[in-house]
């Protein structure tokens, strides 16, 4: 069953695979892993971690998650969507709480890839997918105010306008020098692909401002400028992975501190399976392939279980590098194991380089970053729209800046599904007859020579058009009620009854058994095979014999005159 369940993508196309394709994707794996350096740098450094936890994560997590995904292209690491989040947990939990936090990620992961709900994400609404990244975006762009301006702040608050009031009562102790460096990495970023789409800006803002800062610091001897050795420490190879200690509070058991992590856990898994699903789909159109989302999300769970055990943090897949992948040749999982191999040859022998990299550049980095998940322009689009979806947007946006994603995704979701209830509950119609039915609007009548639909004396005909759901079940009850007269039959019309839930269910067997006291029969009609076998499933037939529930309108008149002439 597991076989058939999890299909990495690279034992398929290694079946074929030539010197060819190796070169591409060689030189892809190349490109994209230069891209990934200062990316894997900074969400480290940001998610309040450090440099070499971002690269290893970028190595071990981006190595199994091309190893063994369920897509050709997908290239995994650390992203900027996870910043906020994993700061958070460290803030409440420690180092150790957010390695078991991200291997009880990995698990839901694998539970969601298993039991096949690589589909259910898909239907996350869009809105609340745009709110909470341009939430995340905002947020991951007011953290970077302090290294971008020089503040040299320390202790700064986690809430958002705290923040920004602590941040405009120091703004006196701007360091000019570091602002001048985090300001012109930023112009190089911004103008850089406009000179080559081929070597990131980002790398060359890093580079510039690195050298930059070294000839400041050795020929003018200004030392103001804060690096990444300043405040790290860098080793000169692979951590040894280890198990996380339990450092327990008093009182605390283990049970109860999975249950305080199980909530981060939780929105480290959805937001994980949300923005590598996401990236799958986008690359999907690209190359005009068709991933595995079940098998994508084992792959995933994998990594988010093994990265924490070398020290790294949560992981996804990157729509921006996977796209540098695609745009550079790259079209199997090779080219992101190379991706991780150049990250680690990195870690293993330029450690000392990358301690001399200036923190306003990172700053500056991370900037753009926070512009490129903000999607204004899917705000501006969506404001457009119905102002329900627009509503939900806002509140996840709000939400997320204020308090956190957790609960911004939690409302944004329940606020999501009950508008969608009440769209549903508005479009869907009780229509009542009592006299004829038109042939000509009908298609699921029988149609004879002289035959005239007319409903018999005595007899009601109720038509549900729309899902029987717990939305409309009350509805249904409600027209029921309002109705004043008591006819010997009742015909509830379900042609255009694509399903029905418990509450539907529930309705339906109401009305049976005040049916039966009042002495009205009730006679179903149109039932297709899947609403037919839930009710019978429900043992709905012990209550409504299988005689009274009938395929069609004709049979249920007939049906109807046979009872009402007894």
């Amino acid at each position: 069953m597991f076989q058939n369940l999890f299909k990495p993508r690279l034992f398929e196309t290694l079946k074929s695979y030539n010197g060819k394709q190796f070169s591409a994707d060689f030189m892809a794996g190349i490109i994209v892993g230069i891209v990934a350096i200062p990316l894997a740098i900074a969400f480290g450094i940001a998610s309040g971690v450090g440099p070499t936890e971002g690269l290893v994560t970028a190595i071990i997590a981006g190595f199994i998650i091309s190893a063994f995904g369920g897509t050709r292209v997908q290239i995994g690491g650390p992203t900027g969507a996870f910043i906020v989040i994993i700061y958070g947990i460290i803030q409440q939990y420690g180092l150790s709480g957010l390695m078991i936090a991200t291997i009880m990620a990995g698990v839901l992961l694998l539970f969601m890839g298993v039991f096949k709900l690589g589909t259910i994400i898909k239907f996350v609404p869009y809105p609340v997918i745009v709110g909470f990244t341009g939430g995340i975006a905002l947020t991951i762009f007011s953290t970077q105010m302090n290294d971008f301006f020089g503040l040299g702040l320390k202790d700064i608050p986690a809430d958002f306008i705290s923040k920004w009031i602590y941040y405009f009562q120091n703004i006196s102790n701007v360091h000019w020098a570091s602002f001048a460096i985090a300001a012109g990495s930023l112009a190089v970023i911004i103008v850089f692909p406009k000179i080559s789409k081929k070597i990131p800006g980002s790398l060359v803002a890093i580079i510039l401002a690195t050298l930059v800062v070294w000839a400041l610091k050795k020929f003018a001897g200004l030392n103001g400028i804060t690096t990444i050795e300043d405040l790290y420490k860098l080793p000169s190879g692979l951590p040894v992975p280890h198990l996380p200690e339990l450092t327990l509070k008093e009182g605390q058991t283990i049970f109860s501190m999975l249950k305080d992590l199980f909530p981060p856990a939780f929105t480290i898994a959805m937001l994980g399976a949300i923005e590598s699903l996401l990236s799958a789909m986008v690359a999907d159109g690209v190359i005009s392939d068709k991933h595995d989302s079940n098998t994508e999300l084992i792959a995933q769970g994998f990594a988010n279980i093994a990265s924490p055990l070398f020290g790294g943090i949560p992981a996804t897949g990157a729509i921006a590098r996977t796209m540098t992948n695609i745009n550079n040749g790259g079209r199997t999982p090779v080219a992101g194991i190379v991706h991780a191999g150049v990250l680690t040859l990195v870690l293993l022998f330029l450690g000392k380089l990358v301690g001399m990299i200036p923190m306003p550049c990172l700053a500056a980095v991370l900037v753009m970053v926070s512009y490129n998940m903000s999607g204004w322009k899917s705000f501006v689009s969506l404001a457009k729209n119905p102002k329900s979806d627009f509503a939900v947007l806002i509140v996840t946006f709000v939400l997320t800046v204020i308090f956190d994603l957790t609960i911004a995704i939690e409302i944004g979701l329940l606020l999501a599904l009950l508008l969608f209830l009440r769209r549903t509950n508005e479009t869907t119609e009780i229509r009542t007859f009592k006299n004829e039915i038109d042939p000509n609007d009908e298609s699921d009548i029988i149609l004879h020579d002289e035959e005239k639909l007319t409903i018999p004396q005595n007899v009601a005909v109720y038509e549900i058009d729309g899902p029987y759901f717990f939305g409309i079940a009350n509805k249904f009850e409600e027209v029921m009620s309002r109705i004043a007269d008591r006819p010997q039959v009742r015909i509830i019309r379900m042609r255009k009854v694509a399903f029905i839930d418990s509450t539907g269910i529930h309705n339906l067997e109401t009305l049976c058994s005040r049916s039966e006291k009042e002495k009205v029969q009730i006679v179903l009609s149109g039932v297709n095979e899947r609403v037919r076998h839930t009710l019978e499933k429900a043992g709905f037939t012990k209550i409504l014999k299988q005689e009274f529930i009938c395929s069609n309108i004709n049979e249920a008149l007939k049906k109807a005159e046979q009872l009402v002439t007894k």
